[in-house]
This record gives C-alpha cells, structure tokens and sequence, in this order.
C-alpha cells in the first residue's frame, strides 16, 4: 500500500531548490534549532517555512544570501500575504503569517551566531488577539462533532479515541501540546480531575471533568486503547496506531477527519483546529455565567488579560 506522504512534505518536494549554498545553510538551520532545544515543532516547520523563503529568492534571481535586501524580504512578505493557502484555500492566517516572521527572526539570529551577514528585517507581527465568530464552534456544531466520531473509522478504537480527544481539547480546553503529554495516571476519576504537567507556563493544573466526559474517557481507555498496538508498555493516554504517544499533528488530522465525518458544508468551512476548540469553550462557559477568574484558571492563563479577548468576543455579539 502505498504510503500517503504528509501535506509538509509535498510542500517541501514542491519547493525544490536549486542554490547548494541554500540547501546547506537549511541543513544546518534545522540542526542549530535542533541543538539549541526549540520544540519539535519548530525544528520541523522553522525550516519549511524558511525553504518557501529561499524558494522565492531563486524565482526572483537572488542565489546567495548576501545578496538579500531590506526590500526583498518586505516584497516576499507582501508575497506570503497574497498566496493561497494550501490547506483550506483563501488567504494564509495571521498566525501562518506570524510562522513565517518567526521563522525568519530565528535565522537571522542564526546568522548572526555564525558570525554571517545578518538580514534587515523590519516585519511587525499580526495581530491573533481578536476573534470572531468564525473563532468559536457553537454548541450546536460541538454537538455534531461528537456524533461524528461514530463515523470516522470502522476500527471501535479509533472512534473511542476520537471521542476521547474532542473530550480533552473542547471539554477540558487543553492545548494541542498539553493533551498530547498526557499520561493514563494523569485522569484522576475518585477527584474527577485531570492533572495537566506540560503547561506553557510550566505551572501545573488540574481541570474538572464531570462525569458524562469522564464515561467517554472510560470507554477508551479500557475498551479503545488496549487494542492499540503495544499500548500496554506506553504510559501515554493517547497512542498511536504503532504503540507510540500520538503526536500532535496526528491530533490535528484526526480532528480533521472528525470534521470530515460530519458531512456538514457550514462545520468544514470553519476550519476548526484544536485551538479553537479551546476558544470554544472559554466563550460558551462564560456566556453560561461562569466567572472569568475560574474561566481563566482552567485554562492556565497566567493572567485575566489573555481571558479578557473571550468577553469582547461576547459583547461583540449582544450588540
């Protein structure tokens, strides 16, 4: 059976290049962040995002990196805001775009630990603190998701396990990153907790779940996840099809395959990623009346400020 390649790896064979002198310094790139200890997200796409880069160079004439002028990057950028996106079609996303800038930023401070010519990039971030409607799932639609895991593979687990999931990222409003780290001993069913270690702010927490989600986690856990491959010898509460933890990419495919799953135009088109989900649930909690405090503990916010875009979203829509 022939193997289906991932989407960040066709765009790497589609963006072939042709400068030895870009292919190495993408190489090392990756290497350096690799060194250095950036997450594995960054070691895989910083330098996908950084071949697009060279890649637009080569089409533009420029085959060296000290050739490269304030003016290209600010052209290329202009580029990046006027392409496609490969995923969904239309435009790239301000957090895409905010990849890219990132990306860029960690090789100039590459080059400048390599004692290189630097590059003059002078691009401001965009902005991510504001949502829309398009940001938040409604419960109608949340309700549709959970359904849906019915249909998503002949396979029990894998249905058990896509229901799991929609449990930690909307039920709970875990970070992609945080439910992937999650561990079997980490669901604490007597407390109807669940401890959550790999915070962003390296605090940890534990998150409520209440009985009807901690039933869903109970039937993976001891119907679904021991037909998994090897998933005895894995302290991991999600794994993989080869008795691994599930990594987050895998989240986010079967997350799109659950969309997949629904058959509904309005629910594909919004494009929903495990972010969002966690969005979702801020808005409907505090649209039920619950406090903002207790809304931004559970979701690990270190301040009110990051919970305070959910209450604007809010008014927005009284209005």
């Amino acid at each position: 059976m022939k193997k289906v390649e991932s989407l960040d790896t066709q765009i790497m064979k589609k963006l072939k290049l042709q400068s030895r002198s870009y292919k190495a310094l993408l190489i090392d790139f990756k290497s350096w962040l690799d060194v250095l200890g950036y997450s594995k997200g960054i070691v895989k796409y910083s330098p996908i995002f950084l071949q697009e880069f060279f890649y637009w160079l080569e089409q533009n004439g420029h085959t060296n990196i000290t050739t490269i002028t304030r003016k290209n990057i600010t052209d290329y950028y202009q580029y990046l805001k006027q392409r496609p996106n490969e995923n969904y079609g239309g435009a790239l996303s301000n957090p895409s775009l905010n990849g890219h800038i990132s990306s860029l930023k960690r090789f100039n401070e590459y080059l400048k630990k390599h004692n290189a010519k630097s590059l003059s990039i002078h691009l401001r971030f965009e902005r991510t603190d504001r949502l829309n409607e398009t940001d938040i799932v409604t419960q109608y639609e949340i309700k549709e998701l959970f359904k849906a895991t019915d249909y998503t593979s002949p396979l029990e687990r894998f249905r058990l396990r896509d229901k799991a999931i929609l449990v930690v990222l909307y039920s709970c409003g875990l970070r992609r990153n945080e439910a992937v780290h999650l561990n079997l001993n980490d669901v604490l069913f007597d407390k109807e907790r669940i401890l959550i270690r790999k915070t962003k702010n390296k605090r940890e927490r534990f998150v409520p779940i209440n009985s009807y989600n901690l039933r869903i986690l109970e039937d993976y856990i001891y119907d679904g996840r021991p037909e998994f491959y090897k998933a005895n010898k894995n302290e991991a509460l999600f794994v993989n099809s080869q008795g691994g933890r599930l990594g987050g990419m895998s989240f986010k495919l079967r997350l799109r395959q659950i969309i997949k799953a629904t058959n509904d135009s309005d629910i594909t088109e919004k494009r929903i990623t495990p972010h969002k989900l966690r969005h979702s649930i801020a808005t409907h909690l505090l649209e039920q009346g619950v406090a903002i405090e207790a809304v931004s503990q559970f979701l690990g916010h270190t301040s009110l400020e990051s919970t305070q875009i959910y209450t604007h979203l809010i008014k927005e829509n009284i209005q």
